[in-house]
């Protein structure tokens, strides 16, 4: 499974099986951010909420759909544009109370296990801020909001900011982050969405099994 440059890897192997042991187990080693995942405060801020301090019904949204594409690999995602994006689907960014999570479709899901997954479009400071402001999370069909290093984790080229300020200005407001999600061209506009973490002690975030609701 493709991580996060410098994240441990994730493998399933057996533990025991049928035909030694009559049953089955199996030895998962993960990383509290592999695959779709939340993230808790503590993620980036020191003495931010862990994942089990946080009431499991913070993890069911109202989600709201802003299609984003095209965008351009680490292409800056601005406040500008999630605002004129949201008024082109016929709406203003007048989001709450009807949503308390957008759901960036940004198109990277499509390559996910490929080199170019890594460059990613990310969100300006201005932008995390705009979500902020307006009582909404984010998730995204990438490997986060801020952009991702090289797999050598050098530094960021360009005008791309270093650091993780899209992640630190959305945690410290308490604001959720739900990453590399996919099948986002199945969703409506409109739709609620399930991320339960595991109830992980002290625990920085942790994968989740993303489900997807909405009236036919």
């Amino acid at each position: 499974m493709p991580t996060y440059p410098g994240d441990p890897a994730v493998t399933l192997a057996p533990d025991a099986t049928h035909e030694a042991d009559g049953y089955a187990t199996s030895e998962l080693r993960t990383g509290t951010h592999a695959g779709t995942h939340v993230d808790a405060p503590r993620h980036t801020l020191s003495d931010g909420e862990t994942v089990d301090e946080i009431d499991p019904g913070a993890f069911a949204f109202d989600a709201r759909l802003v299609d984003l594409r095209p965008l351009k690999p680490r292409e800056a995602i601005r406040a500008e544009t999630l605002s004129a994006a949201l008024e082109d689907e016929g709406g203003t960014d007048d989001i709450r109370p009807t949503a308390d999570l957008l759901v960036l479709r940004t198109g990277w899901a499509t390559h996910w296990g490929t080199a170019r997954y890594r460059n990613h479009p990310y969100l300006t400071e201005a932008a995390a801020a705009w979500c902020r402001d307006r009582g909404v999370g984010v998730g995204l069909d990438t490997f986060g909001p801020d952009p991702t290093p090289s797999a050598d984790r050098s530094s960021p080229k360009g005008d791309e900011p270093a650091g993780t300020p899209a992640h630190d200005i959305l945690l410290n407001a308490e604001r959720s982050i739900v990453e590399n999600l996919c099948g986002l061209d199945e969703v409506p506009a409109r739709f609620r969405l399930y991320a339960f973490p595991l109830r992980l002690r002290d625990g920085d975030g942790s994968p989740v099994r993303a489900v997807a609701e909405w009236e036919a």
